[in-house]
C-alpha cells in the first residue's frame, strides 16, 4: 500500500521548550520543510525500529512479517471499504458520510496516536517489547490506512465541486512528556485596558487555577485565581482548562509568570499603549510542516499581537488534535496575545448526533467578549495601542442578518467607537465577501449583503478574511465597485493547513479588477499602524528557510483622510528577484 500511494512514512523528533514532538511525513506533497527538521531521524520504519531490548530475533522476525501482513490486510481492506464508501456516498448524503467517518476516526485515532507519542518519547506502550513492536505495527498501519480513507471521504463529498485541492499535508503531532500537573497549551489573550487572560491545559483535574507573575525571573510579585472546566466529547474528555486573569499590567513590559504554582517559569510582553503597533495577521493555520515555517517566521521578527481570522487546530472532531495543537503553538501564544475567530473547521457538529457547536473551541479558546458586549464567544472587540485601532471580531458561523443579535451588537459596537481618539478600525471574519479563487466562491455573500453597510457607514480600514487557502489583497471596495472610502479587503487564508494551497484563481472573474495582488502560496501577514495616519502592510511568503516579503502596500486611515488618498487605494507589490 505505501508504495502503491507513493507514501513514505517516517517519524521526526522536534525539539521545542515544551517537549517532544512528532512529524507524520509525506511523500513528494512536502514542500516547506523547515530547517530543524535535520536533527535526524527517530523511526524510518516499525519494522527499521524493531530493536527493542529483550526481543529475540524470533520475535522481530514475527513482528516485521506481522507488519506486512496488516499493510496486506490494509490494501484488500481499503479496496472494499473504498467501494462500500463510493456506494454509500452516491446513496447518502455527504455530510452523513463524513460525520460517521469522523466518529470512527476520532475513536480509533486517539489509541493509535497514544501508541506513537509514547513510541516516540521512549516509553513502552504495552509493557513489553514484543508487544511494543506489534502496537507499533498497527499503530503505524491503522494511521495510514485512516489516513486514505479520510481522504477518500473528503473526495467523495466534494465530488461535485469543480474545485479539487491538493494531496493533504504531513501532520505535526506534539506530545507532552510532562506531570499530570504540568501546565501545557498555555497561550494568552487581551482583557480590557490592562489585563491578560492566561490559559492553560492540565491533565490533572486537581489543579489550582492560580498564576503567579512579576517582573523579574523567579519573582512573582502578584498573582490571580481564576477558574477551569472540562468538556466531553463522545469517547474524549478533555484535562482541565484553565483560565485566569491577571493585571493590571504596564504596557510595553516583560512579565514572568508561571500557571498552577508548578511547570516552567514562561515570559510575556503586554502591548503598547500608544502608537506604534504591530499585528501579525494568519488564517487557516493547522499543524503541519507548513505550519511549523510559518510560525518559525512569525516568531522570527517583533510583533505585539497575533490575529487569526479562523480555523486554528483543523481537529475536525479529533479532540487529542487539539492538544497537540495547544503544544504547537505555546511557544508564540504564551509570549504575545492571541486574538481568534472561529471558522468552519471549529463548528465540530455531527449530523444524526446531537453534538453542541463549537464545544472545543469555546471551552480552550475563550476571548473578550462580555467585554465588550457581546454574548458570544464567536464574535467581540477590542482596543489596541491605548484604544488608537480598534478590532472587530465576527463570526461568519453565527447568525448575522439583521435580527440577530450579532448584527444589533456590531451596530451597538462600532456606533461606539470615536473616530476622533480612535484613527484605526479593523475587521476580521472566515469567510471572505470578496475572493476571485475558484475555491470558496460565493459562501460569504450572504454575510456580504447583510453587514457590509456597516463596516462602509463606520469607516472600517481593513477587513481581513481567511477560508480559502492563498493570498489576494483587494483595492478598497464597496458593494462589488471601487470605493476610496470602503474598506481593503485582504484574504490571509494560508498559514499552513493539512488540506493544501488553493491554487486555481479565475481570470475572468467578476471581481478580477479589484483584486491588485494574489498568490497560491503559504505564508503570513504583518500590519504595522506607525501613527494616526500611517500604516504598512507587508505579505510573509514561506521560502522554506526565509519570510520573503512579496507584497507591500501603505495605507492612509479613513479617519484621518480630509480626501480619498490614492495611497489607500493602490499599492505595489515587490517582485520576486
Amino acid at each position: 500500500m505505501l508504495a502503491s500511494t507513493g507514501i513514505s512514512l517516517r517519524l521526526l523528533p522536534i525539539p521545542t521548550t515544551h517537549g517532544g514532538a512528532l512529524l507524520l511525513s509525506g511523500g513528494p506533497g512536502h514542500r516547506h520543510r523547515p530547517p530543524w527538521h535535520m536533527t535526524g531521524w527517530a523511526t524510518e520504519t516499525a519494522a527499521s525500529s524493531a530493536t527493542y531490548p529483550g526481543a529475540t530475533r524470533k520475535q522481530r522476525s514475527i513482528a516485521i512479517a506481522f507488519l506486512i501482513l496488516t499493510l496486506l490486510l490494509t490494501c484488500t481492506a481499503t479496496r472494499a471499504l473504498t467501494r462500500v464508501l463510493y456506494l454509500v456516498a452516491v446513496a447518502a448524503p455527504a455530510r452523513t458520510v463524513l460525520g460517521v467517518s469522523s466518529v470512527v476516526f476520532a475513536v480509533v485515532n486517539r489509541r493509535c496516536l497514544r501508541f506513537m507519542s509514547q513510541e516516540a518519547l521512549g516509553r513502552s506502550c504495552t509493557g513489553s517489547a514484543f508487544g511494543d513492536l506489534v502496537a507499533g505495527a498497527m499503530a503505524h498501519s491503522w494511521r495510514v490506512l485512516v489516513q486514505g480513507l479520510t481522504s477518500l471521504v473528503f473526495l467523495c463529498a466534494h465530488a461535485a465541486d469543480d474545485y479539487v485541492r491538493p494531496p493533504p499535508s504531513p501532520l505535526v503531532l506534539v506530545a507532552h512528556d510532562k506531570p499530570a500537573s504540568h501546565p501545557q497549551q498555555v497561550h494568552i489573550s487581551t482583557v480590557g485596558a490592562s489585563s491578560m487572560r492566561v490559559s492553560w491545559v492540565t491533565d490533572d483535574r486537581s489543579v489550582p487555577s492560580v498564576v503567579e507573575y512579576g517582573k523579574s525571573p523567579g519573582k512573582y510579585t502578584a498573582s490571580a485565581t481564576g477558574d477551569h472546566a472540562t468538556y466531553r466529547y463522545f469517547f474524549y474528555q478533555s484535562g482541565a482548562i484553565h483560565h485566569a486573569t491577571i493585571g493590571p499590567l504596564e504596557p510595553s513590559t516583560t512579565y514572568y509568570y508561571r500557571c498552577g504554582k508548578a511547570g516552567d517559569e514562561l515570559s510575556l510582553r503586554t502591548p503598547p499603549a500608544a502608537l506604534p503597533v504591530e499585528f501579525a495577521v494568519v488564517g487557516d493555520l493547522g499543524q503541519t510542516g507548513w505550519t511549523a515555517t510559518t510560525l518559525a517566521h512569525i516568531g522570527g521578527a517583533d510583533y505585539d499581537m497575533l490575529l487569526l481570522p479562523g480555523d486554528l487546530s483543523y481537529a475536525d472532531t479529533q479532540q487529542p488534535l487539539w492538544d497537540s495543537f495547544g503544544r504547537l503553538v505555546q511557544p508564540l501564544a504564551s509570549a504575545r496575545p492571541w486574538m481568534v475567530t472561529q471558522g468552519n473547521h471549529e463548528i465540530e457538529t455531527l449530523p444524526v448526533v446531537e453534538v453542541a457547536p463549537f464545544a472545543a473551541y469555546n471551552a480552550r479558546w475563550r476571548m473578550p467578549h462580555e467585554e465588550s458586549g457581546s454574548g458570544s464567544n464567536l464574535y467581540y472587540s477590542f482596543d489596541a495601542a491605548g484604544g488608537a485601532a480598534h478590532v472587530v471580531m465576527l463570526g461568519s458561523y453565527a447568525a448575522f442578518d439583521e435580527a440577530s443579535e450579532q448584527f444589533r451588537w456590531l451596530e451597538a459596537d462600532l456606533a461606539r467607537v470615536d473616530r476622533r481618539r480612535t484613527p484605526w478600525l479593523l475587521a476580521l471574519l472566515h469567510a471572505p465577501w470578496y475572493n476571485t479563487n475558484q475555491a470558496h466562491q460565493g459562501e460569504g455573500e450572504r454575510m456580504r449583503l447583510a453587514m457590509e453597510r456597516l463596516l462602509y457607514d463606520a469607516s472600517v480600514d481593513v477587513v481581513f478574511s481567511g477560508h480559502v487557502h492563498a493570498y489576494e489583497r483587494f483595492t478598497r471596495i464597496y458593494d462589488n465597485e471601487a470605493d476610496s472610502r470602503g474598506p481593503m479587503y485582504i484574504t490571509i487564508g494560508d498559514g499552513g493547513n493539512r488540506e493544501g494551497l488553493a491554487l486555481n484563481f479565475v481570470k475572468d472573474h467578476k471581481s478580477a479588477h479589484l483584486s491588485v495582488f494574489r498568490e497560491a502560496s503559504f505564508g503570513h501577514g504583518r500590519l504595522r499602524i506607525i501613527n494616526d495616519t500611517n500604516a504598512v502592510w507587508t505579505w510573509h511568503r514561506n521560502d522554506d528557510e526565509y519570510a520573503t516579503v512579496r507584497d507591500e502596500v501603505w495605507l492612509e486611515s479613513l479617519a484621518a483622510a480630509a480626501k480619498p488618498s490614492l495611497a489607500a487605494t493602490t499599492g505595489r507589490h515587490i517582485d520576486e528577484l
